[in-house]
């Protein structure tokens, strides 16, 4: 077995024994990143939340000027609650040549793969930096990212390419649709179900604005781009939960209502959260303080995360195109933190080992076949002209 690779897999049984679940703190798996990082030369710095919870990295190797590469991951994972695993998700097993557990292709074989090349980098005579981005809270609105980058920003930070080591199969890709989630409490007045005329009920309010939402879901078929490459072409919704009242019997005091949408274009957003924000203010506001005045909608913003904007000109891909040797390039439905990093000015692609379709369900796996080939193409990156001569 190629020695990177047998690395590789080593360390990637170590990443996914840190149960780095969103919910909890990912400082352990963090701090591993970061010694082993600053062993192979590079300058680590960690920017932890307000509660010291949970941190980004950050880290360089190469010359402190512009341009040069990002190579990102997210450290969180998704939970394996009511999951029926074969084995404990946090400890990798190997079969059939695929290493199964918890984060192995979402995305922590990228972050192994990734760091484990840090020496075969830092030997070369690098003339523009290669960075590395690893965040927290990924899974829950790109919430490590989002605070990561004002931050490169306002350093002066300026890569030219980045690297998005999400699950592709290793096909690159060059675009993707955007993220937005929003979590809608609705407050009305509780009172006795034999007299709903004199309360508000949470819940039926929630039904109405739910009903609003199926509505657009329909318009925004009609506004699909032609010639979209996307699967579906058009921007979708999608409401994750409803909940609300105490009994049968009782009118419903409080509600919630969870949705998201993936935009294909930045109009839609705005379409659909204006339309909404109609609604409430125009109808269903009125109706409820109509009764009770100090019934309310409060809607919070979970995250509004853009997508990846295809773009003719896109460096990035191009040139993992040309390590892989593949043709063309490809566009998928789920987010990433791409978006984000193009908002910098960079051109970003998304290519890493391991299939989305396995991503977030039990006996989640990559195989050793995708990491070599993630390392053989990072292997081809560090030794590219896009580092080594100075061009970007």
């Amino acid at each position: 077995m190629n020695q990177h690779l047998e690395d590789t897999a080593g360390f990637l049984e170590r990443l996914v024994s840190y149960p780095t679940v969103s919910a909890d703190s990912n400082r352990l798996m963090v701090a591993d990143l970061a010694a082993r990082l600053e062993d192979a030369g590079a300058r680590v710095e960690l920017f932890e939340t307000g509660d010291g919870k949970k941190a980004n990295l950050f880290a360089t190797l190469g010359p402190d000027v512009h341009g040069g590469i990002v190579l990102s991951g997210h450290t969180d994972v998704v939970p394996v609650a009511d999951q029926d695993w074969c084995s404990d998700p946090f400890e990798m097993r190997k079969a059939d040549g695929n290493l199964f557990g918890r984060g192995t292709c979402d995305m922590k074989g990228f972050i192994a793969a990734a760091t484990v090349l840090a020496p075969e980098f830092a030997k070369q005579p690098l003339r523009r930096p290669i960075h590395y981005a690893f965040t927290y809270d990924e899974e829950v609105g790109c919430l490590g990212a989002r605070a990561l980058v004002p931050i490169l920003q306002e350093r002066g930070i300026r890569p030219a390419m980045a690297i998005i080591g999400e699950p592709t199969d290793m096909r690159v890709i060059e675009g993707h649709k955007g993220c937005c989630e929003y979590t809608v409490n609705f407050t009305g007045l509780e009172g006795h179900g034999s007299s709903p005329h004199r309360g508000v009920n949470a819940a039926e309010y929630a039904v109405r604005y739910v009903t609003e939402l199926m509505r657009l879901r329909g318009e925004l078929m009609m506004r699909a781009p032609e010639g979209g490459r996307f699967e579906p072409p058009w921007t979708t919704i999608n409401v994750g939960r409803i909940a609300g009242g105490v009994a049968h019997n009782v009118i419903a005091g409080k509600a919630e209502v969870e949705w998201e949408m993936r935009p294909v274009q930045n109009g839609d957003a705005e379409f659909v959260k204006s339309a909404m924000q109609s609604v409430i203010d125009r109808d269903l506001l009125p109706m409820m303080r109509a009764v009770s005045p100090s019934a309310d909608i409060v809607t919070d913003v979970i995250g509004e995360v853009s997508g990846l904007e295809v773009m003719e000109e896109n460096a990035a891909r191009d040139l993992v195109a040309s390590l892989l040797g593949a043709n063309g390039a490809d566009v998928v439905a789920f987010g990433t933190e791409a978006g984000l990093f193009q908002q910098m000015g960079m051109s970003v692609t998304v290519c890493g080992p391991g299939s989305i379709d396995l991503a977030h369900k039990p006996d989640e796996y990559v195989s050793m076949e995708q990491l070599g080939t993630c390392l053989d193409m990072l292997e081809r990156l560090g030794r590219s002209s896009a580092l080594l001569d100075g061009s970007d």
